[in-house]
């Protein structure tokens, strides 16, 4: 069976909401060999449509700033969980059905892992269901004061840590498995 892994940023007052304003200072080597190898781990990639319709806006454009990445993260198959979007473009399927059963199927197929970035409204189905195998939250050392915030309505849920691995940066990487 496939594992799916979410992977987020979050500040430690636990915003996820616009990453772009606050992330970049510390995008670094280190951040972006462990990027890479997320990215390389997995053959799909699981997006909700807020994330999905960002994500095709900018990246379709990047291969020549970020090369390989870029190119992997443009070729891979998708997977949009979506209530209102019709037809989707770069790639991807657009996940209109039963949202669960879709992704447990998707997990049963063989071949690597599929990817999740960012974390919205699709993972209180995910985690309802049981579906995500690992979360990757990347704590960044920084105070937004107000943004969307980190999992925010979702009903308890405890998990497990299994590494935790500060960058020189300050960020730093909190996997976790579900109990």
């Amino acid at each position: 069976m496939r594992k799916l892994v979410e992977t987020t940023f979050v500040t430690l007052d636990g915003v996820i909401g616009s990453p772009e304003k606050w992330s970049a200072p510390y995008w670094d080597e280190e951040y972006s060999a462990h990027s890479r190898d997320l990215l390389f781990a997995a053959d799909s990639l699981l997006l909700g449509r807020e994330t999905y319709e960002g994500f095709a806006e900018v990246w379709p454009r990047m291969e020549e700033v970020e090369g390989e990445y870029a190119v992997r993260i443009n070729s891979m198959p998708k997977h949009v969980a979506s209530r209102t979007l019709t037809e989707a473009k770069w790639n991807a399927t657009v996940i209109a059905g039963d949202v669960a059963e879709e992704v447990a199927a998707l997990k049963a197929l063989p071949g690597r892992g599929i990817l999740k970035f960012g974390t919205g409204e699709l993972d209180r189905t995910l985690l309802e269901h049981r579906l995500v195998d690992e979360y990757h939250f990347w704590m960044f050392p920084v105070i937004a004061g107000g943004g969307d915030r980190l999992l925010d309505g979702i009903d308890t849920a405890h998990l497990k840590l299994v590494e935790s691995k500060p960058l020189a940066s300050g960020v730093v990487l909190l996997t976790y498995t579900p109990r």
